[in-house]
């Protein structure tokens, strides 16, 4: 049995939390960000990780910052204290949300220690950085997968101790793939650790220099469709940001998220963003080249439903022309 140390934040790192608790490991203390206002009512809530960690009585800190020359400098000391105290084998680290400065790795890399460990999703170093699992998708990629790392200074930059692959399936939107990676990186993270316990060491690989792209964070002024844009571009897209923060499109002045589509097989000559046709299938709409279906709509402050039922409700028509 090792003894670790956890960071890490959404579901994502929960699950691996979850499977090193179950695989019989001693997490002596849980590091993850601070409770965040949410919801209509905007009250604090404990992102995935804490519920899980309070669960099981492991002690968790939430520093905001771990940086100690910064606006937080007193809490990153104190956090950092803690971490100096504890007796643990190995830190794990999964989708974090915090930079770790040097102090970290000092401590975690002491003799006898395996370091930082990093479950990073994706087939480094083919998307470094914070959304790697939305750009492959929005990129077309083919496949995607796993990769614990040795984590360093740089941003992803560490050698690789495994790399597991996954196909991304055409129906496949960051929602799903998200949660399949989870268990892909719970089971890869757990039998790195097994490793570690029985042999003392861990090998890995320099990450290649070339295949470098970056995977930069997702913002809400991504998010509306542009229509001029080929429609296997725009279902991209729709599938890459389901379900954060969501793909949308403007009825008038009405802000409409795309939460589904397919691909048509269809060479309208109709001007981008034209409603084609609307059937119980869901509302055709022309791109910059060949159309797309959409299949599940929402509108502002409503549910998700039908885009067939959400065209019926806002009285589209073909022929009209969306935003």
């Amino acid at each position: 049995m090792l003894k670790l140390v956890f960071a890490g934040t959404p579901e994502f790192a929960r699950v691996a939390l979850e499977a090193v608790v179950h695989a019989g490991h001693e997490v002596v203390m849980v590091m993850t960000q601070p409770d965040r206002p949410a919801g209509r009512g905007m009250q604090l809530h404990a992102s995935p990780v804490k519920e899980f960690a309070l669960e099981k009585n492991i002690p968790v800190i939430q520093p905001t910052s771990l940086k100690v020359t910064g606006q937080f400098g007193d809490e990153a000391r104190e956090a950092l204290s803690r971490l100096q105290d504890l007796d643990f084998d190995v830190m794990v680290v999964a989708a974090y949300g915090l930079i770790l400065p040097q102090e970290v790795f000092d401590i975690t890399e002491r003799a006898g220690r395996a370091g930082c460990l990093n479950i990073h999703a994706s087939l480094l170093p083919r998307w470094r950085g914070a959304a790697p699992i939305h750009r492959a998708i929005e990129a077309g990629d083919s496949e995607t997968g796993i990769a614990i790392m040795q984590m360093d200074l740089g941003l992803d930059t560490g050698a690789v101790i495994a790399m597991n692959k996954m196909p991304i399936a055409s129906h496949e939107t960051t929602a799903t793939l998200h949660d399949a990676l989870a268990k892909m990186g719970a089971l890869m993270i757990v039998k790195t650790l097994n490793q570690f316990e029985q042999e003392g060491h861990l090998k890995s690989v320099p990450q290649a220099l070339d295949g470098i792209t970056y995977a930069h964070k997702i913002i809400k002024d991504e998010a509306k469709i542009d229509w001029q844009k080929d429609a296997k571009v725009i279902d991209l897209k729709i599938r890459a940001f389901n379900p954060f923060p969501g793909a949308t499109l403007l009825d008038g002045e009405s802000l409409i998220k795309v939460w589904h589509s397919s691909l048509i097989d269809d060479a309208s000559c109709r001007g981008p963003g034209t409603i084609i046709d609307i059937s119980q299938d869901g509302v055709q709409i022309a791109g910059g080249k060949g159309s797309l279906l959409l299949t599940e709509l929402q509108r502002a402050g409503g549910k998700k439903m039908s885009a067939s039922q959400l065209a019926k409700t806002l009285c589209w028509k073909p022929g009209q022309v969306l935003n």
